[in-house]
């Protein structure tokens, strides 16, 4: 089940090695896996962990709170769940409009570290997916940036599925841009979140900072029964 976590590590440093960039941080992602998966993940040294869905997720801290995990929120957010991931996440990935933005500050607690977020951009347009036009980058990054209980900390992108391996780099290329020029105005962003299991390689060798792998490291999600 959670076998595959040292050579994963290794595939990442070796990609980071040739092209010359340091290796990416491992955001393990664990949607739909069982508390149990997570926990034998976590015994082998994995510490941050992402997933989809807020209940799920919250039910999942609750059985592993004395691991002290690293809790990532990498779903689309509903504006009615901003109070209980602002109280339990320590990343939001997933930013993509001011009333997020807004709800987020609101609702984390006075004694917690600020909340650490990502602003989600729809790279490639896609009517499917969620996240923020590029133009619109900025804006939200002053947003975020005038909310003191919050903390920006970058970018984060699932570009399409394309086929050919230049279209897919291509995007990767264009989020890197992105995130040159927030980390320009914005010193404290230091996060570029993107490559799956299939294109990480692609998206470390382009400058992603952290890659978000699920089923080379879980294998394939349940199915629902």
């Amino acid at each position: 089940m959670a076998t595959a976590l040292p050579e994963i590590l290794s595939n990442l440093h070796n990609a980071a090695e040739a092209a010359g960039r340091p290796p990416p941080r491992l955001l393990a992602v664990s949607k739909t896996q069982p508390a149990e998966a997570v926990a034998a993940l976590a015994a082998q040294g994995q510490r941050a962990f992402g997933e989809n869905y807020v209940q799920e997720a919250l039910a999942k801290m609750q059985a592993l709170q004395a691991l002290g995990l690293e809790w990532h929120l990498i779903g689309h957010l509903q504006s009615n769940k901003a109070e209980a991931v602002a109280s339990h996440f320590d990343w939001v990935q997933s930013v993509d409009r001011p009333k997020l933005v807004a709800a987020l500050a609101r609702h984390r607690p006075a004694g917690r570290a600020p909340l650490n977020v990502l602003i989600q951009v729809n790279i490639d347009d896609e009517s499917s997916k969620h996240g923020c036009a590029p133009q619109d980058v900025n804006a939200l990054a002053e947003a975020i940036g005038a909310e003191s209980t919050l903390c920006l900390r970058g970018l984060m992108a699932i570009p399409a599925p394309w086929p050919e391996a230049e279209r897919r780099r291509d995007a990767f290329v264009r989020m890197r841009a992105l995130f040159d020029s927030l980390a320009a105005r914005h010193p404290q962003a230091d996060t570029l979140s993107m490559g799956m299991s299939g294109d990480y390689a692609e998206a470390i060798a382009e400058g992603a900072t952290l890659v978000r792998i699920g089923t080379a490291l879980f294998g394939a999600r349940p199915r629902p029964a």
